[in-house]
């Protein structure tokens, strides 16, 4: 893996070559424009430059003093007014990379006394957080003991109480990023919190901790990490659901994998799945996110957007960042990527069980059929503090099935409003059932004893619902079924479908898009009445791009006059679809 470790590191000086001069004076960071500075960027760039300095022993780059930028990054990060924990910690793991002691540590020399004596209150404020915020205590915890702030090392101890919270907040073992909220979230900051504790520990001045907690963290990173090889596309598309996937859903299974890779968790019969899934998921990255003329990570332009709180800045930083670790892990692991792919069944369907009780469960089903291209993720997790369609129970296919970011749409889902309640058949099921049905075809069926609201809430007393999709040889079947549990008004009935496309210039041309016959949808059963609207045309409207190209229309099938829904009657809508897929480059 000698190529793909040289081949990280330039990038990596690509990257940080076009942004370090975006680093101020004062160590704050310039915004990329119509876009605002977040207080954490000074700490991302700190461990971009910690982490590059790892990998290649340089000291200076583009004629930039690295100790001298990242002793000045540290200390506005320290002097943050807002507080900023993940901000710290990056900041902190930053200092580390140059020397896990004070007294060997180029950077630390550099700071000024007040900044030292500002960075040790900082590091030494404990705190307590019940989701992925727990990783950065972790981190601050390595940094204070390996700084020499503290001669009790609290590190393990904190590493424990993350552990116990996955094990409280779900049944199956993994991370839920919303414990207090009815419905719980499992999403890609899962696996970040198991990479950026791992990072923490390969810094940690006792060496000893690592190998007597990894032990532990392995057991629920691993979770993780067996589901990256089914969830990665043919054309490499890795993560695709919740919030901030993009670029960040390919660069965490990655990281993943490579330091799973290091730590020998990965069996030598299951290396040859792994390497062929980090080979796709590095290229479509490479094509998909990075500008080869410039050498800048794009996560939002004409055809493309992400979540509000990742900004251009941190994420090109970000990136730097983990192709310094890839280059440096990579050459640690050798071989090769060059290896057969590996043999394995060209349809598949799995349930992956994250939560599971008596009132609610969670769970993810992943489906792929390598005969027409068609692979997917459909979500069964809570909608977390924003509301929008990234969620939603629906088989998430860039290309195929397209949502909007940063939006709420029923996309393949219907929406019955009965007065101020408005409820979506996703975010939890029980009695939740996966199999295979006649002619090979695989299902997931799940019920909702209360029907839940679009924020998450329960609509308790209201009704009940039951779910069932089907997926066999292209064709898709959605089946609804609403009862009600006393006489109920239904003012309006829609279902949303997005029709989006790849990236214009940014893409695979293995990337799956939609042909010239579309998603052929075709109503089934419809107990509403519904009817279909006109296309309703977005391309040129900047708040419905997706994560990975543009929407370009939206269709509605809408029933919107009132229906009175009696108690003991079944209202069921069924639709197909039978895509008509078709590749980017075709």
């Amino acid at each position: 893996m000698h190529n793909f470790s040289e081949q990280c590191l330039d990038l990596a000086r690509s990257l940080l070559s076009n942004n370090l001069h975006h680093i101020n004076e004062d160590g704050s960071v310039t915004p990329a424009p119509d876009e605002k500075s977040r207080v954490d960027e000074p700490g991302h760039a700190a461990l971009a430059i910690g982490e590059y300095f790892r990998a290649s022993g340089d000291v200076e780059l583009e004629g930039y003093d690295l100790f001298d930028l990242s002793a000045r990054c540290v200390t506005q990060q320290a002097f943050t007014d807002e507080a900023s924990e993940n901000g710290l910690a990056y900041a902190a793991l930053g200092l580390l990379s140059f020397g896990a002691s004070k007294e060997r540590n180029l950077v630390w020399e550099r700071l000024q006394e007040p900044t030292r004596e500002q960075l040790d209150a900082c590091l030494m404020a404990r705190s307590d957080h019940k989701d992925h915020f727990q990783a950065f205590n972790i981190a601050k915890s390595v940094a204070r003991f390996s700084f020499g702030l503290t001669k009790k090392d609290d590190t393990g101890k904190v590493i424990d109480r993350f552990v116990e919270r996955i094990e409280s907040n779900s049944s199956a073992g993994y991370c839920n990023d919303r414990p207090e909220d009815t419905c719980g979230v499992f999403d890609l900051y899962g696996p970040l919190s198991f990479i950026f504790i791992r990072q923490a520990l390969q810094l940690h001045a006792n060496v000893h901790l690592k190998d007597r907690k990894l032990p532990k963290l392995r057991t629920f990173s691993e979770k993780y990490l067996r589901m990256i090889p089914d969830m990665t596309r043919q054309d490499g598309l890795g993560w695709n659901y919740g919030r901030s996937v993009g670029a960040y859903g390919q660069l965490h299974p990655i990281s993943m994998i490579l330091q799973s890779m290091r730590d020998q968790w990965i069996s030598p019969e299951k290396t040859p799945l792994y390497l062929d899934t980090l080979k796709r998921l590095f290229q479509y990255f490479f094509v998909t996110y990075l500008d080869q003329e410039k050498g800048d990570l794009v996560i939002r332009d004409s055809d493309r957007n992400t979540t509000p709180n990742h900004t251009t800045r941190m994420a090109n930083f970000d990136a730097a960042r983990y192709l310094c670790q890839w280059s440096r892990l990579a050459k640690v692991i050798g071989g090769t990527l060059a290896v057969p792919p590996p043999n394995k069944s060209k349809v598949a369907g799995r349930f992956v069980v994250f939560d599971k009780s008596h009132r609610k469960e969670h769970g993810l089903f992943l489906y792929r059929d390598e005969n027409n291209g068609l692979q997917f993720q459909l979500p069964l997790i809570g909608p977390g503090k924003e509301t929008t369609s990234d969620n939603l129970a629906f088989p998430h296919c860039p290309g195929i099935f397209d949502w909007p970011v940063n939006q709420y749409l029923p996309v393949m889902l219907p929406e019955l409003t009965f007065g101020n309640s408005v409820v979506v058949p996703s975010y939890y099921g029980k009695n939740c059932v996966t199999g295979v049905g006649l002619k090979k075809s695989f299902y997931l069926r799940f019920d909702q004893p209360d029907l839940i609201q679009t924020n998450g809430d329960f609509a308790h007393g209201l009704g009940s619902c039951q779910v069932q999709w089907t997926f066999a040889e292209g064709k898709i079947t959605s089946e609804f079924s609403f009862k009600v549990k006393n006489q109920a008004t239904l003012d309006k009935m829609r279902l949303a479908l997005v029709i989006g496309s790849p990236h214009s210039m940014y893409r695979m041309g293995t990337t799956l898009r939609q042909g010239a016959e579309g998603l052929r949808a075709n109503v089934e059963h419809d107990d509403f009445q519904a009817k279909w609207s006109s296309f309703e045309t977005v391309t040129d409207n900047d708040e419905y791009r997706g994560y990975a190209g543009n929407t370009h229309y939206i269709q509605y099938l809408v029933r919107d006059h009132p229906l009175v829904m009696r108690p003991g009657q079944q209202y069921k809508l069924i639709v197909s679809y039978e895509p008509d897929i078709a590749f980017a480059d075709e």
